[in-house]
């Protein structure tokens, strides 16, 4: 088969319009075309006058000698190759009796996987389909009672510790616009194996062609219980509310080895290797990694509110007169600024015609994110407009020598969290300020809301986010993110429009921390371990998360089977 890449045809083209452009661009007859699928389908807005979508297309010919002339003919055509091979192929199976075999004398352990957001996930599906049955540990619920928990914060503002946005079946990705797609370095195509679990277990097949696939909340949840139980169905097994509140080591220095798991209730389970796919909040079992002496450093990560606006003015900004149109969807943005004093400023997590959720996972403090359905027909468009921050920002002693404390980001997190419930009058009430208020340094609160009305549930109090001594972030992230937004104006005409409405605060943009791992991805210092996913460091979002859940599957896995890892 031959790849074709960058066929371009009008946004509005006639259905039967691929075929032709296929043929003339590989310069056949018609005859000589026998199929073609759709890989990929992109869009080119720059000229929103005259859209254009971008095709990638694999091309089966009538035979294989009609391919060969034109594979030659066309040999010196940068977009036109042979279609790779996207195909996932398992690095090894363990026979039927690979647990009665004897191994030291005892029954081989069954490898252990904390946490069952996307990283777990699929670290446990791949084992499972490699014969390996893990047993998956998860401290939240099965996620629909993990769905009704959240909706309690929301509806009601109680919160569950271990059952919300953080916490839970599916982890934080669940409550999200469900993005499904990534900048990654990807040579071995193992996001084409994360969409296609997803098409399997009943997402649409458009996720496996669009170029900015997405699935929504409603979705993945059903998605998320049909994964589980394949897991089940291949020898896996899975344990929720088992949170996690030790681990069992062996040995001393560089020999160190991790022997199992302890549980909460004291329960010990036994095993030698366990994924550490934890997600970006478990901040008490990052502190426990620290007593154990797992290897830790600091890492930067982003702060900032939620901005809103309404989706027609993104829609009108990017895709002009076709606005609305089926193929182009609710229009998303990416936005960069570089601040005089250093900082950059950037939207992210963006979710068109979405809502802002609460996402706090600890009592008494007060986290935003962004979520949408599969449908993207809300109101507003949200998105994070965050500021890039190092661990030298937040260490305990500014100003001090040798390496930040791992756990400081976490203290400085929670510093500004505390602030934005203390700011939002509590109840998990979010502090909240109109952008031309913010941006004029306007003292004291707006009367009321304008044309955005803020979708944060339990609510937003309007307030002055800036107020001396009561900043809701750092003022060097205020200034940054105030020289941004008239910026970021003269990319999407209406954005700093007076009453679109930033709502506090954002901290969670990924992990403040890195579990360090070899190239091995074992833990540097305790063989065994192996740190996985957003938690770790090493991913963000659904489908990096998702790829690393593989990836670490794959090295654990040949390691147990005595194969060579890819």
């Amino acid at each position: 088969m031959l790849r074709i890449t960058e066929l371009r045809l009008p946004l509005n083209h006639a259905e039967d319009a691929l075929r032709p452009a296929v043929v003339a661009r590989l310069g056949l007859r018609d005859e000589e075309l026998k199929a073609f699928t759709v890989f990929r389908r992109a869009y080119d807005a720059r000229k929103k006058t005259a859209i254009q979508l971008i095709y990638t297309l694999d091309c089966e010919l009538a035979d294989a000698a009609t391919e060969a002339r034109a594979a030659e003919r066309l040999a010196g055509d940068r977009h036109i190759r042979p279609t790779p091979d996207t195909g996932y192929h398992f690095v090894g199976q363990a026979p039927v009796d690979f647990y009665d075999a004897v191994q030291r004398g005892e029954p081989r352990l069954r490898p252990i996987v904390v946490g069952f957001g996307p990283c777990g996930l699929f670290a446990a599906l791949i084992l499972a389909q490699m014969g390996l049955r893990p047993i998956v540990l998860e401290r939240g619920k099965v996620v629909r009672e993990r769905t009704q928990d959240t909706w309690g914060l929301w509806r009601r503002g109680v919160l569950d510790p271990t059952s919300n946005v953080q916490f839970g079946e599916g982890g934080a990705g669940t409550f999200s616009d469900g993005k499904l797609y990534s900048q990654i370095s990807d040579a071995r195509h193992l996001t084409r194996k994360v969409l296609t679990e997803f098409v399997q277990a009943g997402a649409p097949e458009e996720i496996l062609y669009v170029s900015k696939p997405h699935i929504g909340t409603f979705r993945l949840v059903s998605m998320i219980e049909k994964m589980r139980a394949q897991i089940l169905s291949l020898g896996g097994e899975i344990r929720f509310q088992q949170q996690v509140t030790d681990l069992l080591i062996e040995g001393e220095g560089d020999a160190r080895h991790v022997r199992g798991v302890e549980l909460a209730d004291g329960t010990q389970i036994r095993c030698d290797q366990v994924v550490l796919a934890l997600g970006h909040s478990a901040r008490d079992t990052f502190a426990m990694l620290q007593r154990r002496g797992v290897a830790m450093q600091a890492k930067p990560f982003s702060i900032g509110y939620r901005i809103e606006h309404p989706q027609s003015l993104i829609d009108a900004a990017r895709f002009g007169p076709s606005a609305g149109h089926p193929i182009l969807g609710a229009a998303d943005y990416k936005l960069v600024h570089h601040a005089k004093n250093g900082r950059s400023v950037y939207s992210f997590c963006m979710c068109p015609g979405g809502t802002v959720v609460a996402a706090t996972s600890e009592p008494e403090r007060v986290v935003t994110n962004g979520m949408s359905q599969y449908s993207r027909n809300e109101r507003n468009a949200n998105a994070g407009i965050v500021v890039g921050i190092s661990p030298e920002d937040y260490r305990r002693d500014p100003g001090g020598s040798g390496p930040v404390d791992p756990l400081d980001g976490i203290a400085f997190q929670r510093r500004w969290e505390s602030r934005a419930y203390e700011l939002g009058g509590g109840g998990y009430i979010a502090p909240g300020q109109l952008v031309g208020d913010f941006i004029k340094r306007q003292k004291g609160p707006a009367a009321g809301f304008g044309r955005v009305l803020p979708s944060y549930k339990p609510g937003v109090h309007l307030t002055d986010l800036s107020e001396k001594g009561r900043e809701s972030l750092p003022p060097y992230a205020l200034e940054a993110i105030r020289e941004a937004l008239p910026a970021f104006e003269r990319q999407i005409r209406g954005f700093s429009m007076a009453d679109a409405v930033l709502t506090g605060v954002e901290t969670r943009t990924s992990s403040p921390l890195r579990i360090v791992r070899g190239p091995d991805y074992q833990s540097l210092n305790v063989r065994g371990l192996y740190p996985a996913g957003e938690g770790a460091g090493y991913a963000g979002g659904i489908m990096s998360a998702g790829v690393d859940g593989i990836e670490v599957a794959e090295a654990l896995g040949a390691a147990l089977l005595g194969v060579p890892a890819p």
